[in-house]
């Protein structure tokens, strides 16, 4: 069964649909963003969260979204995807206002999981409505162009998020989000256009199974630096994970329509892409993670001045991306991702090694090669994703965009969040541990003497710079692997 494309009164202008469809994908990105500057005003609220509640209010959206993605795309696909568009964005203005209003860290949580079922409602979406809109000689640009709105809305959203937070209140960032939403609901229904239906059936098992093997996954890393990880919530969070992933797996495998098709990875391609993009979003949101109170605490900066800090990483993005097609014709696509890899990986790794006491101009220039190589690898990867799925699947393929998008996020903000809080305890004097067994700055802060706040801070740079040592390396091996695979694959068909 399919929808009857409705006539609008005049023609829609391509334009004026890719750049609604853009504002979108800028809003649930740079949400993604945007929260890691309220960090150390969330720290040091009336809530008292911990340093893991700290990672699950940054995580809990970003889960959500990455393991509802798909489903999301693939309700599009079924329900149509003007509709299910619509609906995300409902959904994202209320878990925004339940965030906004929330008297405690369990409720702040429900509205960042509502949030983020309405974002991974629209992310998919955005790019299945304009695939099906524009003709397909402009597929291949419209597509760099949808790619590189994942990477600027990042930025969007710590420059803009910095500025809310000037307010003085990180309820006001949640506040914010909602008229933007409503606005862009009025945008899409007056300028998106009514795309078939087709049918292909849901898979609820699949998306329940994927949203508690994710959440299992991250309990582990997160509560294992307060925990410990040898304790029974780690241990069992990762058993657990591994268990629900395989009944994943099974369920896959046997369902007719399933969630996401675990045969798809076969074809090395889709597979080496995925793993990719995860990687590339992997060191990313790390990076957001931990700019943003770097920048507060390490270098004394505002939130406004905090939010435009992470600028020069854009401006890459912004100069480079129209010109990465080309580049990758004349050097090839494993020769394009391995550059993209080395820049990330080894731009974390140069971030590293600035201290407080580096100029800022210093701290900018490895937020540029960092820049270069999220520049290098979006619109690449992204293509090579979308290219290995049939048009009729337009909304599952980008939603298995997201995913590895998203996925590579909140492991990002996990992993650096837990080697950060390692390491801070580790390096706090022993009489500051010993009083108070402090796991955040702002505890830290608030239970030792003014004179000790250098002290303090000293330990938090310490902490930052291990994560980013560790979060760089692990880029460079995972972008290793993934091109290994890419040439040993090709070899193989030889």
């Amino acid at each position: 069964m399919r929808d009857r494309p409705t006539r609008p009164s005049r023609p829609v202008s391509q334009r004026g649909l890719l750049a609604v469809m853009c504002a979108c994908v800028v809003l649930v990105v740079g949400t993604v963003a945007a929260i890691n500057l309220a960090v150390p005003m969330l720290a040091a609220s009336a809530l008292h969260p911990s340093a893991s509640a700290l990672v699950w209010i940054v995580d809990t959206y970003v889960i959500f979204f990455a393991c509802l993605v798909i489903p999301g795309g693939a309700a599009g696909d079924r329900f149509g995807r003007k509709g299910v568009l619509l609906a995300g964005l409902a959904l994202f203005a209320v878990g925004a206002v339940v965030s906004a209003a929330a008297p405690n860290v369990a409720l702040l949580l429900v509205g960042r999981a509502v949030t983020g079922v309405g974002a991974a409602a629209v992310l998919p979406n955005t790019l299945a409505v304009l695939l099906h809109a524009v003709p397909t000689e402009r597929k291949g640009a419209t597509i760099a162009t949808w790619a590189s709105m994942t990477g600027i809305g990042g930025v969007v959203g710590n420059v803009g998020g910095g500025a809310i937070l000037t307010g003085g209140s990180w309820r006001w960032l949640f506040a914010a989000t909602v008229p933007i939403a409503l606005l862009l609901a009025a945008l899409v229904g007056r300028v998106s256009p009514v795309s078939a239906r087709h049918a292909r059936r849901l898979d609820p098992l699949g998306a329940v199974l994927l949203v508690g093997a994710s959440v299992a996954l991250l309990l582990g890393i997160v509560q294992g630096p307060e925990a410990g990880w040898g304790s029974a919530v780690v241990v069992a969070g990762f058993a657990c994970s591994a268990v629900l992933f395989t009944l994943w797996t099974i369920v896959e495998l046997r369902v007719e329509h399933p969630l996401l098709d675990p045969r798809l990875f076969r074809v090395p391609g889709l597979r080496s892409a995925c793993l990719g993009m995860t990687t590339v979003f992997f060191g990313m949101f790390a990076l957001f993670y931990v700019n943003a109170s770097f920048l507060q605490y390490g270098m004394g900066f505002g939130v406004l001045r905090t939010g435009l800090g992470i600028i020069p990483l854009t401006v890459p993005i912004i100069l480079g991306a129209r010109h990465v097609g080309r580049l990758s014709q004349r050097l090839g696509l494993n020769a394009t991702v391995a550059l993209a890899f080395v820049f990330v990986g080894g731009g974390l790794i140069g971030l590293s090694t600035s201290g407080p006491q580096t100029p800022y101009i210093g701290y900018a220039a490895w937020l540029v090669v960092t820049g270069v190589g999220v520049t290098l690898a979006l619109p690449t990867l992204s293509g090579a994703i979308a290219g290995s799925l049939p048009p009729d699947q337009a909304g599952v393929g980008a939603g298995l965009q997201a995913t590895t998008r998203e996925f590579g996020s909140a492991l990002g903000v996990a992993v650096i969040g837990t080697v950060l809080t390692s390491r801070f305890v580790a390096a706090l004097p022993g009489d500051i541990r010993a009083d108070h067994d402090p796991h955040t700055v702002a505890q830290a802060l608030a239970t030792t003497a003014p004179g000790r706040a250098h002290d303090v801070v000293t330990a938090f740079v310490s902490g930052a710079d291990a994560g980013l040592r560790v979060t760089g390396a692990s880029v460079l091996v995972l972008g290793a692997l993934v091109v290994l695979q890419s040439l040993l694959s090709r070899r193989g068909r030889a």
